[in-house]
């Protein structure tokens, strides 16, 4: 199948233009070659109606395309406007013009309303404004054309808000935003034209306005998807996690609710050592460079039948891992690197790792960050039926819908602490959201 087969996209100035689709449908594939990451076989582009044909990345941004990547790519160690001049300093005598870097950064930010200072060491920052950073250093080499590969992925509620508010101001200047995405109301807040694919084709296409998020999920994945499904309760059993202030039992899906940087991470930290799904899929969840196989493997390399007499059997790995591929539906080959799977797929392998463990409590964070809809679904019925095994979970998730679609008990944090509880009959999103902003309920 090809990645892109005679896809036609047609993207006017001073709109919002949403792409969406399934994982693997050919969203990324489309964004590289308009950003100059790969060429295409045939076809061509055209920039404000001239053809044109990027190498690099460095062309794009030339030509005045730019786009942010999930993963940022920012000098953690360096301030603000350090980063955004990065390549393209102002310079005096041959050297760094720090005030001038300084100027002209305070004036994009001024004149964008964005909320970071020049001044302010990017390690620092919270990830809502690490990506106005690498806004700033677009508008900086002067972008009219904006790609944003799912930026809402690792952003809280009200940072998502900030960044459609910008997004808005940008297509108002004149600017052109391409919104890569899977979370159907957000599309339809921001957007103005939506063009949806699905196996490397545009299966929909027109204004946001004529869109459902029903109809999208149908364009997505070709098939009715329940949005609105809510799963059955679970029936408790006997405690397989025993904290002071926390409890897991078998059978049970213990939802941890609130924004991010309230103590989840440090919470799940202190748990693990059993089964895991962690936030951070690229960083702490697998290894980029190693193989699919490889990845797969971790945590089955002591025993048979991948392990025999002290050595690891390649082919019982690569049987392992086809296995998980073909359960949990990973658009991948055991043989590729991990690190060319999209992200979704990624997340896919990763929880397929982690359930076919079969431990007493998976602890599972952010599952569904970057997963279309059709996965969605699917993993949410993975993580029902795990419960319904016997199995315990402990869920950390920023998205409150997930929470209350899947959770027998929700926990809310708040500072650190867990600051409320909630049974599946009281769990209202009003309170809920209530206690995440550390309201008195």
């Amino acid at each position: 199948m090809l990645a892109n087969d005679h896809v036609d996209l047609d993207v006017g100035a001073g709109e919002v233009h949403a792409l969406m689709g399934e994982n693997g449908a050919g969203k990324s594939t489309l964004m590289s070659i308009l950003y100059g990451l790969c060429r295409p076989d045939s076809g061509t582009v055209a920039l404000g109606g001239e053809p044109v044909g990027f190498d690099s990345p460095a062309q794009a941004i030339e030509a005045g395309v730019g786009m942010v990547q999930q993963e940022f790519a920012l000098f953690p160690q360096l301030t603000v406007a350090e980063n955004v001049v990065f390549g393209r300093e102002p310079t005096r005598a041959g050297l760094l013009d720090r005030r001038a870097a300084v100027r002209v950064v305070d004036e994009l930010i001024a004149r964008h309303d964005l909320r970071v200072r020049p001044g302010d060491r990017v390690g620092d920052l919270p990830v809502g404004l690490r990506q106005q950073v690498e806004i700033l250093k677009l508008l900086y080499r002067s972008a009219d054309v904006l790609i944003l590969d799912e930026p809402t992925a690792v952003l809280t509620p009200a940072e998502t808000e900030r960044l459609f508010g910008v997004l808005r101001a940008l297509a108002d200047e004149g600017r052109t935003v391409l919104f890569v995405s899977h979370k159907l109301h957000e599309i339809l807040a921001v957007s103005d034209q939506v063009t949806v694919m699905r196996d490397g084709k545009v299966s929909a296409h027109g204004p946001a306005a004529e869109f459902t998020p029903h109809s999208l999920a149908s364009a997505m994945t070709g098939r009715e998807i329940d949005l609105d499904r809510v799963h059955p309760p679970g029936t408790p059993g006997e405690p397989v996690l025993e904290l002071p202030e926390l409890t897991v039992r078998a059978g049970e899906i213990v939802g941890i609710a609130g924004v991010a940087g309230n103590g989840q991470n440090v919470l799940v930290s202190r748990i693990t050592g059993a089964a895991h799904v962690p936030e951070e899929r690229g960083e702490t969840g697998s290894a980029a460079s190693a193989s699919v196989a490889d990845n797969l493997a971790v945590g089955f390399h002591r025993r048979g039948p991948l392990l025999r007499g002290g050595l690891l059997r390649p082919s019982e790995m690569r049987k392992h891992a086809r296995a998980i591929i073909e359960r949990f539906d990973v658009r991948a080959t055991e043989r590729q690197p991990m690190g060319t799977l999209s992200g979704g797929n990624q997340q896919k392998a990763i929880l397929g790792r982690e359930l076919t463990h079969d431990s007493p409590l998976l602890v599972v964070e952010q599952p569904t960050r970057g997963v279309d809809v059709g996965a969605i679904e699917n993993i949410h019925a993975r993580l029902v039926a795990y419960r319904d095994a016997g199995h315990g979970i402990l869920l950390v998730s920023s998205e409150l819908s997930e929470i209350l679609a899947l959770s027998d008990r929700i926990l809310v944090m708040y500072e650190g602490r867990i600051t409320a509880e909630f049974s599946r009959a009281d769990a209202d999103p009003d309170r809920i959201g209530l206690a995440m902003a550390g309201g008195v309920l």
